[in-house]
């Protein structure tokens, strides 16, 4: 089996809190983070915001041309840092041997969508503001990391292909040290619309938006945006032990694959491709995971073919394997989704507890797997699990941890 990469740091700002562990119990706890959004909206919309406070991490000064999807990295990856015991100024560390590898979805919206209704008058740093790999730079900048910097914009997936990228890296011995995530801030007018012209976005009457999201519930209408950022710190096992870093987890495994069928259709033997890849890169079999934080939109199409790629790979070990989707609680963070859902996943292996499927009071009998009740469960045995991330464009991205 595979010893894979070292998981030394966490590092979140969500629609739950500003720490893993606060996200953690709050959907052990069904929480929902998700609400309605722009009231004036020409349909009503919801989604999951974060309450962030910019000035903790940059001057009113710096923030001129710092688009909000940037200052939510930052944050994040400073979390990151600090949970793996690495100093903001990298001391101790070769920083050329230091790389931060981002996924974001969409880039800087909100400086974009500024300039569109600025009446003529487009602020001068729009492009550095809006530009898809201003979180990474920022970042870097923070740190004076001095090795690669790379951004992945691969829709949904966009922050788990990211982390599996570094971890190659790091597993290659290229890099010591590497800050891996993603973050996203659309949680905007334009976007909303954007998204409800797609009919993707989970409809709910008034009073209800907090359960809107249903994933593979038989009334299951579609997912919400959700905002915020999540960052890993990924090292060789070798790395940690020489430092005396806590080792919250291993990246054992990891797999990507293409569809090459359709630019929004997913397709299940595409996913299976990535779910198999990973289990050989980790030198496991299926029924050695038993838990899967599911890439779950809600989406009719999506949460079918999911299950449909699961139960190929899985077979007969498919009864064994518990399964959720956290996007009921803290909605879809698009490019940011993968890495906050591969936190979670490190947080359900270290504390041996699930998540919920939450909202789903009637599995669809055609989403046959076996789901993580309300309220969660506990895995007292559970030593591997993995996160998927299925993207717009058909890029497939699994992540699988396991735990010593």
């Amino acid at each position: 089996m595979s010893l894979g990469v070292a998981v030394t740091g966490l590092g979140v700002v969500s629609p739950h809190g500003p720490d893993a562990a606060t996200l953690f119990d709050a959907l052990l706890q069904g929480r929902s983070a998700i609400a309605p959004v722009f009231p004036d909206l020409p349909r009503p919309a919801c989604a999951a915001t974060v309450d962030f406070d910019p000035l903790a991490y940059f001057t009113k000064l710096q923030l001129t041309g710092v688009d909000r999807v940037s200052q939510l990295a930052v944050a994040a990856a400073a979390r990151a840092l600090h949970d793996a015991g690495v100093p903001d100024t990298l001391d101790g560390l070769d920083a050329e041997r230091v790389g931060v590898y981002a996924g974001c979805g969409m880039g800087g919206a909100a400086a974009l969508e500024a300039a569109y209704r600025g009446n003529g008058r487009v602020p001068p740093l729009t492009i550095p503001a809006f530009m898809p790999n201003a979180p990474a730079a920022h970042v870097a900048m923070r740190h004076k990391v001095l090795g690669p910097v790379l951004t992945y914009s691969v829709a949904c997936a966009s922050s788990a292909v990211a982390i599996a990228e570094a971890a190659a890296t790091v597993q290659r011995g290229e890099l010591d040290v590497a800050i891996a995530g993603g973050s996203e801030a659309l949680v905007l007018p334009g976007v909303v619309m954007a998204w409800q012209a797609m009919q993707t976005l989970a409809g709910f009457e008034p009073g209800a938006a907090a359960t809107a999201v249903r994933p593979f519930a038989r009334d299951r209408s579609g997912f919400a945006l959700g905002e915020g950022a999540a960052f890993v710190v990924l090292e060789s096992a070798d790395h940690a032990r020489a430092r005396g870093a806590r080792i919250h987890a291993r990246l054992a495994g990891w797999g990507l694959s293409s569809d090459a069928t359709h630019l929004t259709k997913p397709d299940a033997a595409g996913q299976a491709r990535a779910l198999n890849a990973a289990l050989r890169r980790a030198g496991l079999a299926p029924r050695d995971v038993g838990y899967c934080n599911a890439h779950g939109t809600a989406t009719r199409a999506g949460d079918v073919v999911e299950c449909e790629a699961l139960a190929q790979v899985f077979g007969d070990a498919l009864p064994a394997l518990a399964v959720s989707s956290t996007k009921a609680l803290h909605g879809h963070l698009l490019g940011a989704a993968g890495a906050l859902e591969a936190v979670v996943t490190v947080q359900a292996l270290a504390q041996r507890r699930l998540p919920p499927n939450a909202h789903c009071g009637e599995p669809d009998p055609q989403c046959r797997v076996p789901l993580v009740p309300a309220g969660g469960a506990a895995a007292p045995q559970l030593s591997a699990a993995i996160s998927n991330s299925f993207a717009f464009g058909g890029t497939n991205a699994v992540l699988l941890f396991t735990q010593d």
